[in-house]
């Protein structure tokens, strides 16, 4: 989803990222079951978390977590 935590935190820490519908900050947990809105540019992605892990490599990464929806904003 975002490849680097700076770039997460900016996100969040700007209001585009909501967990269970509430604005979260980039220091609210994350619980398993969770579901997380991500807005970056034109596009929202809805995720739910399956699970979570201290240390993780990027090909295991896609399996903790399921995309519930993915949507574009057309742009005129």
């Amino acid at each position: 989803m975002i490849k680097r935590r700076s770039v997460a935190k900016e996100i969040a820490d700007k209001g585009r990222i909501l967990i269970n519908d509430k604005t979260a900050k980039s220091s609210t947990d994350v619980k398993v079951g969770d579901q997380l809105t991500i807005k970056f540019g034109n596009k929202t992605l809805v995720i739910q978390a399956l699970a979570l892990l201290d240390t993780t490599k990027k090909d295991d990464a896609e399996q903790m977590y399921k995309v519930v929806s993915e949507s574009f904003e057309q742009r005129f």
